[in-house]
């Protein structure tokens, strides 16, 4: 399956599922290049929030996800890097992050 046809179909399997309020899908396949797991599936980092997980520990949300993609996980993915987070988790990070960048410039 070509890259793009991965994400998409990553994309549609998590929207389907989970709902999600954003999702985000980085393909890092070319960082793996040569890696001997790496002809069998791409290698993605996925950032999702989403409401359905409010009240779910961190393991929880992994194994939704992967409920989410089902056997493409066996087959069109070799790795998963998972973010996970409440919509009120994902405002606190970004908070964080946005104050972290400005003390950063503020170094300079």
């Amino acid at each position: 399956m070509a890259v793009l046809d991965r994400v998409a179909m990553i994309k549609q399997c998590l929207q389907a599922a989970l709902g999600p309020l954003s999702i985000e899908i980085l393909d890092e396949s070319h960082r793996h290049a040569g890696h001997a797991g790496a002809q069998g599936g791409g290698h993605f980092q996925v950032t999702l929030v989403a409401d359905v997980f409010n009240g779910k520990r961190l393991l929880e949300r992994h194994r939704m996800v992967y409920d989410a993609l089902g056997p493409a996980m066996q087959t069109e993915i070799h790795a998963l890097s998972i973010r996970a987070y409440t919509p009120q988790e994902f405002q606190i990070d970004r908070t964080a992050r946005d104050e972290a960048a400005r003390a950063n410039q503020g170094e300079s």
